[in-house]
């Protein structure tokens, strides 16, 4: 219990009287303040009634709100206050008989959302008494799950846009005839169906589906190289990669194909064969996986995926340099005797402005330094393409779309 401002106030009030009014009336006065912040902060002593309304399930960076109601002792008031645990971010914090707050999570994982704190104050506004009704709860932080969303649907409406271009048909062109339709504005040439146009007398397509039933293996190397952090966003390099693969296998789902993935460093950490609707299995498994400081062994992630049927092989690992990705190098020949293998690598946007930054001394010692480093990775990422993997680089949030691209130009094209 504390007493409130106003019986701070009031006390003072006494304090300066009692220079002009007799010393026992002043003491009387005192005595009669005291037995009503008594009686004020048993008022407030009963813990006020508190309902949070907060999701359980939460995707990296996307603002989700919590509701948080309070209901006061008869007479008083109550104001409550949301804590903010590491990795989160709530705003505002606090808030008179309830709160509507914005909550961001900024890592992936499992957080504890504290208990809501309340603080009443009794109906003379004499004495508080703070509670901590409920309370904790868990929140589990998934990858970029609306990102996610959203390419798997543009895909099926067919309004996937790669680097500007509309995905020609409804989900590409594909392989398998489905259905003769009228020719619509946006359909390629070599859908035309010319015998059709001209039996009907107006334009006609045919139209294809593309292949159900492929395999799609997702490899998340979660050694030390992926704990790398990607500029001020407060990513690393493993969490641009979940992204990715959680949005490609989104898009495998919605289109009949069987996702499967591995998470590996020194060793296998888990692994989950391929399967229909693998996509939302894969983002259930890995949303709380965390890169551990070892070195990633990709022989021995690779030799547990070839054994599987021939599939679309997607590595997402980190191209730092070539003496880093040398083992990678070595590896990949594994795979891709069977499979089609690419490789998909975050790059960081912040390194690539620091390469453009020049003007004073230290902005161009950096851009030198940052130079060097891009140079690296181009070498690196040649190596790769050497040993037979085809390499995609991007930024973060232009990396889901690019991998979402190359899966579907591999359907198409029936390489799987």
């Amino acid at each position: 219990m504390t007493p409130a401002p106003r019986a701070v106030v009031v006390l003072a009030v006494i304090a300066l009287a009692a220079l002009v009014i007799p010393l026992g009336l002043a003491a009387l006065a005192a005595l009669a303040l005291l037995v009503a912040v008594l009686v004020d902060a048993r008022a407030a002593r009963a813990q006020p009634q508190v309902e949070r309304q907060a999701p359980e399930v939460l995707s990296r960076g996307i603002p989700v709100k919590v509701i948080i109601r309070a209901h006061p002792p008869t007479g008083g008031t109550v104001r409550v206050r949301q804590a903010t645990p590491p990795g989160l971010t709530v705003a505002p914090q606090e808030g008179e008989s309830g709160l509507e707050a914005t909550i961001v999570a900024h890592q992936r994982g499992r957080h504890t959302l504290p208990a809501v704190a309340t603080r009443s104050t009794g109906p003379l506004k004499l004495a508080r008494w703070d509670h901590r009704p409920g309370g904790d709860s868990e929140l589990r932080v998934f990858p970029d799950l609306k990102t996610a969303r959203t390419l798997a649907l543009a895909v099926a409406r067919g309004r996937f846009r790669d680097q500007g271009h509309t995905a020609r048909g409804p989900l590409g062109l594909g392989t398998e005839f489905e259905l003769i339709r009228d020719y619509q504005p946006d359909d390629d040439i070599r859908q035309v169906n010319w015998r059709a146009t001209a039996r009907l007398g107006r334009p006609m397509s045919n139209q294809y589906r593309l292949e159900q039933d492929r395999d799609l293996l997702l490899l998340l190397d979660a050694g030390r190289l992926s704990a790398a952090p990607l500029g001020p966003t407060g990513m690393n390099v493993l969490d641009a990669c979940l992204d990715a693969a959680v949005a490609l296998g989104f898009v495998a789902d919605e289109l009949g194909d069987r996702t499967g993935a591995i998470a590996f460093d020194q060793e296998i950490r888990t692994a989950l064969s391929p399967r229909r609707k693998g996509g939302q299995v894969v983002a259930r498994t890995f949303f709380d996986l965390q890169p551990r400081p070892l070195d990633s062994d990709y022989e021995l992630a690779f030799r547990r995926a070839e054994g599987s049927k021939r599939a679309l092989v997607v590595v997402f690992t980190d191209l730092l340099e070539e003496t880093a990705a040398r083992p990678l190098v070595e590896a990949v020949p594994v795979l891709s005797r069977r499979h089609v293998v690419v490789v998909a690598s975050p790059s960081d946007p912040a390194l690539a402005a620091l390469a453009q930054a020049h003007g004073d001394p230290l902005s161009d010692a950096r851009a030198m330094i940052a130079t060097d480093v891009l140079q690296a990775r181009a070498k690196a990422a040649a190596q790769v393409r050497a040993a037979g993997a085809r390499v995609l680089e991007a930024p973060p949030d232009r990396l889901p779309a690019l991998v979402v691209a190359a899966y579907l130009r591999a359907k198409a094209r029936a390489v799987l």
